[in-house]
């Protein structure tokens, strides 16, 4: 086991601690199942997927899917979450169903772009070593726990709270939020499909407002997320807010932006048109473009 390996399994088992912790957090007013919280369980159950669909992953060295797990996740927690509380309140569906929508939608646009890429070259050397990849794994188990923690809030809450003014601003943001993603997604799918486009970068559409208009979607629909579940939460299980933070710092700090945009720079850095579009654009958080005179 070389270096590399030593700090992911250090890192897979600081993702667990972590992991072990909002659970805890969580758990504490949540309803219980079989003697044990609803809301740990799900957090364990979201790990646990993980590393059962990583088993064959490795065996058969590929990342195909991955994307598709995290979303298969998602559904599957939440449908068994709203089984296993047994209560059917509106809040629980409501939030059930912007969930799986959201999911299901990402999910099948993700995998759809794998199959037709071949590969995600993030994996191409970290598939190679049981380590490595098990710590991507490992870490996606956590980001399903961080972003769905308001959600499974709701899901695990003792009583119910009728629907109110929260739940009416929350989904309104949510609605927002997911326009904006999944109609920048098919934008930039179309762009690329145009064999005229090839080898450049698109700035029409939400793509002339931001940067990155899809990350702002997914940032938005979360805080619509945890907006619905504000009435619920007390004590501990504030920690839910994590959710929006997390997907926040996640796409804007570490995964998302950053890397697009080192990318790109390292693609189109220096040309004048592109220049023009950086300086010109927000990246993230949408500006109608300016008019040129």
């Amino acid at each position: 086991m070389n270096k590399e390996e030593r700090s992911a399994v250090i890192a897979i088992l600081v993702t667990i601690l972590v992991g072990f912790l909002v659970g805890w957090a969580g758990s504490q007013g949540s309803v219980l199942v079989g003697g044990l919280p609803l809301f740990g369980l799900l957090v364990a159950l979201a790990y646990l997927i993980q590393w059962l669909v990583f088993i064959p992953a490795f065996l058969l060295k590929t990342e195909k899917f991955f994307d598709l797990t995290g979303s298969i996740t998602y559904i599957t927690v939440t449908i068994l979450a709203v089984l296993l509380n047994g209560r059917y309140d509106p809040r629980s569906l409501l939030t059930a169903a912007l969930v799986i929508i959201w999911a299901g939608r990402l999910g099948t646009f993700l995998f759809r772009r794998v199959l037709k890429a071949g590969e995600d070259k993030r994996f191409t050397e970290m598939k190679q070593s049981f380590w490595l990849f098990l710590r991507t794994w490992t870490l996606q188990g956590l980001w399903v726990t961080f972003t769905l923690a308001a959600a499974l809030a709701i899901f695990s809450a003792r009583e119910s709270v009728p629907l109110g003014a929260f739940a009416i601003a929350g989904t309104l943001i949510w609605a927002l939020g997911f326009g904006f993603e999944a109609a920048a997604d098919r934008q930039k799918q179309v762009f690329r499909k145009d064999p005229a486009n090839n080898g450049k970068f698109i700035r029409s559409g939400l793509w002339a407002w931001s940067r990155h208009p899809n990350y702002f979607g997914e940032i938005v629909l979360w805080i619509g997320v945890a907006v619905i579940a504000l009435p619920v939460l007390a004590g501990w299980r504030w920690v839910a807010l994590i959710s929006p933070v997390f997907v926040a710092l996640l796409l804007t700090r570490i995964s998302g932006v950053p890397l697009l945009e080192k990318r790109a720079d390292a693609k189109w850095g220096g040309q004048p048109e592109y220049e023009a579009y950086k300086a010109a654009t927000p990246v993230l958080v949408p500006r109608p473009p300016k008019i040129e005179n």
